[in-house]
């Protein structure tokens, strides 16, 4: 079996339309629910991180991050909207760790990382605060009693401390009383904050923050992307000039490009396309280049799979195989198959989802694996264990519903019809 970009056209109906693939979908679904769900909690608050086997992986005392928190709030809301039983504790368990633990009561905000004594890097993240309102709205759409309350305070946070008007886009770091960390910009915080964005919009019909979600894609990807061929530059100085010299961490700002978010990219652009009544016609065409580039520039053509980052003359500078490009690719070609059906987007999306299943899925212990080697061989050296639900999880659900909205929307407008 090769893994190499593929030539021939797909035969068949589309598999987002094929019963028995929709079956499979939500059979990897539920494998991944019950690998985390009866495991990730901490009883001290918070969540547990898990080894390759599913078995805690920190010791007596593990540090709780702030991404994983929300995460696996948004995750398992999803799985309560599913009708999975279980999923509203682990829900309402992480509600509180966020409210009670994350949430800085004195300075306001919400510190990056706990571990059982207190706050381990207390500094205030844009980050990290983009999926506290996505938590937030995830909560509220299944009814969470915390979930207003928390969404009124994480809302007034980002407007107050973090928006800036004259950009339209947020700034990133703060220490814990609100002192500038740095002049650093990024796109990747700004990425997820539009997607939560889009999630608060849904879920309380307020205007605003979808107005604030298309000016960062108008800055991000309208300005900044669409001057750089649909490649999407990731850092920035103070001004959102572009900062091609930016050196920092490889797990969450590697150097270069990362042609995994021009594929998360384009299914947030062509969701905030259609929630917004599908008014910016620059959209669909950005979408669709996006995918284009990710796939001719970041695909690696000998051995398969997305290279995690390039530098500026396209060559792999991390040529590591990470599980979240993929699966971001699935949703990407899953959108753009019911917005722009082409034999080009079908077959990547079977492609990728070869690829998953060969390399990524761990059909003996459940979850994904999340990080190849260049030569597909399972590696450590920035991820180990089994560090993520929520990647996955969407990678298998995306597919299953109307590419018109967030999970959260479109799973309940589902379940609605006869």
């Amino acid at each position: 079996m090769t893994t190499n970009q593929p030539v021939l056209p797909p035969s068949g109906a589309p598999w987002q339309s094929n019963r028995f693939h929709r079956q499979w979908l939500f059979e990897q679904a539920d494998r991944l629910f019950d690998f985390f769900q009866n495991r990730v909690i901490n009883p001290a608050g918070g969540f547990l991180n898990l080894d390759d086997a599913g078995h805690p992986a920190d010791g007596a005392n593990p540090v709780r991050q702030i991404h994983n928190t929300t995460r696996m709030v948004h995750c398992f809301a999803i799985g309560t909207l599913l009708g999975r039983p279980g999923c509203d504790a682990i829900v309402d368990h992480g509600m509180a760790y966020l409210w009670n633990a994350h949430r800085d009561a004195q300075n306001g905000g919400y510190v990056w990382s706990l571990d059982d004594n207190g706050p381990k890097d207390d500094t205030k993240q844009a980050y990290g605060h983009a999926f506290v309102l996505l938590a937030a709205s995830s909560a509220k759409v299944v009814g969470h009693p915390l979930a207003d309350r928390l969404l009124e305070d994480v809302t007034q946070i980002l407007e107050e401390r973090f928006w800036e008007e004259q950009h339209g886009a947020v700034t990133e770091e703060f220490t814990r009383d609100w002192q500038p960390l740095s002049q650093y910009r990024g796109q990747n915080s700004n990425m997820h904050l539009t997607e939560a964005l889009m999630a608060a919009f849904e879920a309380t019909g307020e205007r605003s923050y979808l107005d604030k979600a298309e000016r960062i894609a108008s800055l991000i990807i309208g300005r900044h992307a669409a001057s750089l061929g649909y490649r999407v530059a990731e850092h920035f100085h103070a001004d959102w000039s572009l900062d091609r010299d930016y050196r920092g961490s490889d797990i969450f700002r590697p150097s270069g490009t990362t042609p995994g978010h021009w594929l998360e990219w384009t299914r947030l652009i062509l969701q905030l396309w259609s929630l917004g009544g599908e008014r910016h016609a620059w959209m669909p065409d950005a979408g669709r280049e996006l995918f284009r580039q990710a796939i001719d520039l970041g695909w690696d053509k000998e051995r398969g799979g997305l290279f995690y980052a390039l530098d500026w003359e396209n060559r792999p500078r991390l040529s590591h195989k990470l599980w979240w490009p993929c699966a971001e690719g699935i949703g990407a070609a899953a959108f753009l198959n019911q917005h722009s059906p082409s034999a080009f987007h079908e077959q990547w999306y079977r492609t990728l989802w070869g690829f998953a299943d060969r390399y990524l899925i761990d059909h003996e212990h459940g979850g994904w694996r999340p990080e190849l080697t260049e030569d597909l061989k399972p590696g450590t050296s920035l991820f180990t264990g089994k560090p993520d639900l929520y990647h996955a999880l969407q990678a298998c659900l995306i597919p299953l519903f109307p590419a018109t909205g967030s999970l959260t929307k479109v799973i309940p407008e589902a379940a609605a019809q006869p």
